[in-house]
């Protein structure tokens, strides 16, 4: 379902993406308090209102250039959510437009190899293909690997977890020399909502076990890997509101012309799910895994502590 004109004047109303950047809250994380410091260097960029491409290459420049984080000869790693055997305008996979904005940034960087995988829940060939993010990796000139066997796998000691004290991580993310967290905002019937910290559930074969352990503390302790994203970016051009992690139809689904970019994992995803109440009531408290990974060092459930750098497109 597209932003109606009255939805997208009330969330750059209350977000504070007026001109002016004037407003303050209800959305903490684009109040002007504690925000975009002179001279200091960002730590997260909201973009709201241009397209998926658009938005990143904004996005990246307010970071301070994909330099910063992707080096002449890197291995980069990208891992988009490509769970679902479902076509990009059901927004229960990560936009390919972004994907291919980011290949290209890390070519433009001198990327030595960028490997694209994900650990699917639906049949891994036909989520990759009907994402449109396999075919469009390709293009873009990234390497599409599977998720679906446990041979891509190696074990790792989580010893800062508090549930999850091991893993079997995705050899991609373990031998690259940076990797890039790329979720998609949305609504989740277990964790109450999917983004940063949830996605690197896709990282690993034993997934089993966090269902088994907590589901919530699970999602935590494997943010404590000794490698974490170099940057995660929410995409949130399409959210789900409702029925996800799967979803069922283009009812499910709102159109915001959102993008969230951070290094900060906890913060990143309590700013998208201030964004997502815009669209569907979401109480913070009710997503725990939040407090958690805080709690492990991962990252600020408070925004103000961040820079904030705000872009209205």
């Amino acid at each position: 379902m597209e932003m109606t004109r009255k939805e997208f004047l009330r969330t750059v109303a209350l977000t504070g993406f007026a001109t002016t950047f004037s407003a303050l809250d209800p959305i903490a994380v684009l109040a002007q308090a504690g925000a975009n410091a002179e001279g200091e260097k960002v730590d997260m960029v909201a973009l709201l209102g241009g397209e998926p491409a658009q938005m990143f290459q904004k996005g990246m420049e307010a970071l301070g250039g994909i330099e910063r984080f992707v080096k002449k000869g890197d291995r980069v790693t990208i891992k988009p959510n490509i769970g679902w055997d479902k076509a990009p305008e059901l927004a229960a996979n990560t936009n390919p437009d972004l994907i291919v904005a980011l290949i290209n940034a890390c070519k433009d960087a001198g990327a030595k190899e960028i490997v694209v995988f994900d650990r699917t829940c639906d049949e891994w060939r036909k989520c990759y293909e009907h994402s449109g993010i396999e075919a469009a990796a390709k293009k873009a000139g990234a390497i599409v690997q599977p998720g679906n066997d446990e041979v891509y796998y190696a074990e790792i000691s989580l010893p800062k977890g508090v549930a999850l004290k091991k893993a079997k991580v995705h050899k991609a993310i373990l031998e690259c020399d940076c990797w890039f967290n790329v979720p998609i905002l949305k609504n989740h019937g277990g964790a109450k909502m999917t983004i940063s910290m949830k996605n690197l559930m896709g990282i690993v074969w034993d997934r089993q076990a966090f269902h088994q352990k907590g589901l919530d503390q699970c999602i935590a302790d494997i943010g404590t890997l000794d490698k974490p994203a170099c940057l995660n970016i929410v995409d949130a051009y399409r959210l789900m509101r409702v029925n996800g992690p799967r979803g069922r139809d283009e009812s499910d689904v709102s159109l915001a012309k959102g993008l969230f970019m951070s290094t900060d994992p906890v913060a990143v995803d309590v700013a998208a799910i201030k964004f997502f109440n815009q669209f569907q009531d979401m109480p913070l408290a009710d997503v725990k895994y939040l407090e958690k990974g805080q709690d492990l060092g991962l990252g600020f459930v408070d925004v103000s502590k961040l820079n904030v750098e705000r872009v209205k497109i």
